[in-house]
């Protein structure tokens, strides 16, 4: 399963980010369930409702009409059915406790009406038409208590919790914990996404992270990056068995992740991109954290802050722990060769 992605309508998204393409390249990835992305945009919620059938509960997949010109241009060897599950992202940006907090979250919403009752809350909260991933002055917290009102099988997943600029742990803009973003609503933060710049292991050394599933995503803007992060799960394929498997993090039904190196991603050191320079957290410390080309503050990155949150050594696995697995991306590896 891809959980988070983007269509054509979030910024500097690929045109070819369409139900259509997901459906196609989720068949090229071995991807059996996919997150639409997006649907709080009412352009593309409008495609949703004219291209989706409900497949399973609280799961859809393309209309015949609109899967078959996909399925003919697919090699034989890689069809199989794509069940599409309700996504999107929503940046939060407001104030808290006297600073600006930038906090991304992903939802997941079991069925188209529930999905329009969420727009129609938010349309009154900010713009939603501007962007796929709308950026609103809405606290996290109250977009889930939003979000739980009008349907309680709601999953809130917090989107990338250790960038810097925009998640729940950042550096730049975050909290120190689920429960300061939360607050009593906490119990109800049952998986976080790690992002392309952290893996499960980077994760571990933070106990207070334990309970969480974690969880791994593509976020991807072009339909080809399908499933460079991704999950597994050894449930029914329906959206309340999923939802049981993340709250449970029981091995049986929820199978782990496959992730990207850490490395690749874009925010895994330190760095002042103007100066280009980049850092591992301990060089970092060493110049106080200052760019040592031109002294101003270095952009912390995931590593920096995972260290910095740690109260577990490198290495440490906690008892709860879910399998990861790497991949290596083939495109980029040709790439550089």
């Amino acid at each position: 399963a891809d959980l988070h992605v983007h269509s054509h309508y979030s910024r500097a998204t690929s045109g070819e980010c369409m139900l259509e393409e997901f459906h196609r390249w989720a068949q090229l990835k071995g991807v059996r369930l996919v997150g639409t992305g997006d649907f709080t945009h009412p352009a593309w919620f409008a495609e949703m409702k004219e291209k989706l059938e409900e497949s399973a509960p609280g799961l859809y997949r393309l209309r015949a009409g609109a899967a078959a010109p996909m399925d003919a241009r697919t090699p034989e060897s890689c069809r199989g059915p794509v069940d599409f599950v309700i996504s999107g992202e929503i940046s939060s940006i407001y104030k808290r406790d006297g600073r600006t907090r930038k906090v991304h979250s992903c939802l997941l919403v079991p069925d188209l009406e529930s999905a329009a009752k969420i727009n129609a809350r938010l349309e009154r909260v900010g713009n939603i038409r501007s962007d796929g991933r709308p950026i609103l002055g809405l606290d996290p917290r109250l977009l889930l208590e939003m979000a739980l009102e009008i349907n309680p099988a709601v999953i809130l997943i917090p989107a990338h919790i250790w960038t810097p600029w925009f998640s729940m742990l950042g550096s730049q803009s975050g909290f120190d914990s689920v429960r300061e973003c939360f607050g009593d609503l906490s119990e109800h933060i049952f998986a976080a996404e790690t992002g392309l710049s952290s893996d499960p292991p980077m994760n571990w050394r933070v106990s207070s992270l334990d309970g969480l599933c974690l969880v791994s995503n593509s976020d991807l803007h072009s339909p080809g990056n399908m499933g460079r992060n991704a999950n597994l799960f050894h449930c029914a394929l329906d959206f309340h068995a999923i939802r049981d498997a993340l709250r449970s993090k029981d091995p049986a039904k929820c199978g782990g992740t496959f992730d990207l190196f850490p490395e690749e991603g874009k925010y895994h050191l330190d760095g002042h991109r103007k100066c280009g320079v980049c850092l591992e957290p301990e060089e970092s410390r060493a110049h106080n954290d200052l760019c040592p080309t031109c002294g101003k503050p270095l952009v912390l990155g995931v590593l920096h802050r995972v260290v910095a949150l740690a109260d577990r050594p490198r290495g440490a696995r906690p008892a709860t722990a879910l399998p990861c697995q790497y991949i290596i991306p083939l495109p980029e590896l040709l790439a550089e060769m």
